[in-house]
């Protein structure tokens, strides 16, 4: 069995899925790889393109501070024209869903752990919530869940001098569930609002609102029917309602990665889950296949071009042991230092080393080896296999997945369709 499409992207969180989209735009017929559920669903479900630079914090305007990177940043090859990119391929994506598509400035974003989070776009069920936004603030959290504790937010909040009077206030949930019921089955109770539950937790808050005009809730109200939830909840409480992005997992992570997917089936994009890549086929200095294991059978897939989107370290695209560092589907060039004890430092939010493993790659996005030639002429990386960015210090995660994947795929299919 052999398998063919003019771009083969290999990943399937932000950077693929965006990487696909652009190649399809782009004319090319695509296929999309991915192995595993993506780590979309452990995320905030929030864009962050960049929040900080060299430790300090908040960035205001992103797109003006890319200026202000190291120059092997993955923003300073594709420049603020591809951040600029890669935001418009989301915002087409996602439609009206997200918001802060108005501006180039970052949002403070109300967190679980009550902090203010800069992010250039968020779910339109957490814009009501912004500290930019007037109000008082009523946070409320479940009784017998952990995900959030909103006395203890709604006082750190408090204490960081938030331009706006907050408290927090913890009820009981209306429908009895159980002690370990995922996020999930409280969106679900109140998607079918069993028990008349959206009307009885409702209720229950009110007892709590006294003059607050906004109330947060954990991102847990509803799947697929929390517009209703929402407005359900505002209109009887009449104040307006919003949700706070809470840990893994997150509901709000799994929105995104279905309005993601949902986008690719919209251009065509096929997709094949389930299987790992594990190797390539290539001669003359291009990538004629990535090799699928499917029950132990290697089955080739043949592209034109390629993409590599498999995240970082974190999600396995970038492997280590006690010696080495290595991209393991193609065997790219990871530079490290070869003193292990040099992969970090001793404080526990230091600027480590390890943060910025990943490819290297030139101003085409193709990974280079020690010498700085491009491993294949059809290969690009898009995504947290880049090296150059320390992107959990920096808050710009999804904004290099976006950035580059954009980059990527616009390149990989402009190439293929030639």
């Amino acid at each position: 069995m052999s398998i063919r499409e003019d771009v083969l992207v290999v990943g399937g969180g932000i950077a693929g899925a965006t990487a696909a989209l652009a190649a399809a735009e782009a004319g090319a017929q695509v296929r999309l790889l991915s192995h595993k559920q993506s780590t979309l669903r452990q995320a905030s479900g929030l864009i962050d393109v960049l929040g900080a630079v060299g430790g300090a914090s908040p960035v205001s305007d992103p797109l003006a501070a890319v200026a202000r990177l190291p120059e092997a940043h993955p923003y300073r090859i594709v420049g603020a024209d591809g951040v600029r990119e890669g935001l418009r391929a989301f915002d087409d994506a996602v439609g009206d869903a997200y918001a802060g598509g108005h501006t180039d400035r970052n949002a403070l974003v109300l967190t679980h752990g009550g902090t203010v989070k800069p992010t250039a776009r968020y779910p339109v069920s957490v814009a009501p919530g912004l500290a930019s936004a007037s109000g008082d603030a009523l946070l409320v959290g479940f009784a017998g869940t952990t995900d959030f504790d909103a006395p203890a937010a709604a006082a750190h909040l408090d204490a960081t001098g938030v331009p706006f009077d907050v408290d927090g206030a913890t009820v009981r949930f209306p429908v009895d569930l159980r002690d370990d019921a995922r996020v999930t089955r409280y969106a679900t109770a109140l998607d079918e609002d069993e028990g008349n539950a959206r009307a009885r937790l409702a209720d229950a808050v009110a007892a709590e609102l006294a003059d607050h005009e906004r109330v947060g809730f954990p991102a847990m109200l509803g799947k697929d029917r929390r517009a209703d939830v929402r407005a359900a909840l505002a209109d009887r409480l009449g104040a307006a309602v919003f949700e706070i992005p809470t840990g893994p997992p997150s509901l709000l992570g799994m929105r995104l990665e279905d309005l993601l997917f949902d986008a690719l089936d919209d251009v065509g994009v096929r997709i094949s889950t389930g299987n790992p890549a594990v190797g390539y086929e290539a001669s003359d200095g291009r990538i004629d296949a990535v090799l699928v294991d499917r029950l132990g059978r290697e089955v080739p897939y043949h592209a034109e071009e390629f993409v590599l989107a498999t995240g970082g370290l974190v999600g396995k695209g970038i492997e280590s042991d006690r010696e080495s560092v290595t991209e393991p589907i193609f065997g790219c060039h990871v530079p490290h230092p070869e003193d292990r004890y040099a992969w970090s430092e001793s404080a526990a939010f230091g600027d480590h080393a390890f943060a910025r493993f990943g490819v290297v790659p030139d101003g085409g996005l193709r990974p280079t080896d020690a010498d700085g030639d491009a491993h294949f002429e059809n290969l690009r990386a898009a995504g947290g296999v880049l090296g150059g960015a320390d992107v959990a210090r920096e808050k710009s995660a999804a904004g290099v997945s976006l950035a580059t994947g954009a980059y990527a795929g616009r390149r990989a299919g402009e190439e293929a369709t030639r």
